[in-house]
């Protein structure tokens, strides 16, 4: 592992460790790289809509999450400015969702995220994108870019 994935992961665990949302979701980081991240998330019976499939803001939850890793991930804290999603197809209870995410451009300030969204059967799930704005600090204390 590079310097670069060691500073992208330790952004992601520190991020991860303050993140209440990813916790109860039970969201799982699978992978970290400069500008990507890979999250992970079963859908569970209390995810579910009137439908019986996995509630759209769940969905959105799981893809924002990995947003968020990725475009943290040079030690760079950035918030979201603005996002979309589209839903593709339906996810069921027991499904595992996968959110990649991966950056498109990254400016001095402003950066765009795609992150596509599939099922354990590698089926396009939903589609969305991101649009960061880096705040001038850190992720972690002490340390540069």
């Amino acid at each position: 592992m590079d310097s670069q994935q060691q500073l992208a992961w330790r952004c992601a665990e520190k991020m991860y460790s303050d993140d209440g949302c990813s916790n109860k979701l039970a969201m799982k980081v699978e992978q970290m790289d400069k500008g990507r991240a890979v999250v992970s998330m079963a859908v569970t019976a209390d995810m579910l809509n009137g439908f019986a499939t996995c509630h759209g803001g769940m969905i959105f939850s799981l893809a924002d999450s990995a947003f968020a890793f990725a475009c943290n991930s040079e030690n760079q804290a950035a918030v979201a400015a603005g996002c979309s999603i589209e839903y593709i197809r339906p996810a069921k209870e027991g499904d595992v969702l996968t959110a990649a995410a991966d950056v498109k451009s990254q400016g001095r300030v402003t950066g765009t995220y795609d992150i596509e969204i599939t099922n354990q059967q590698g089926k396009l799930v939903a589609l969305f994108r991101g649009k960061a704005h880096r705040l001038g600090m850190s992720v972690l204390e002490g340390e540069n870019e």
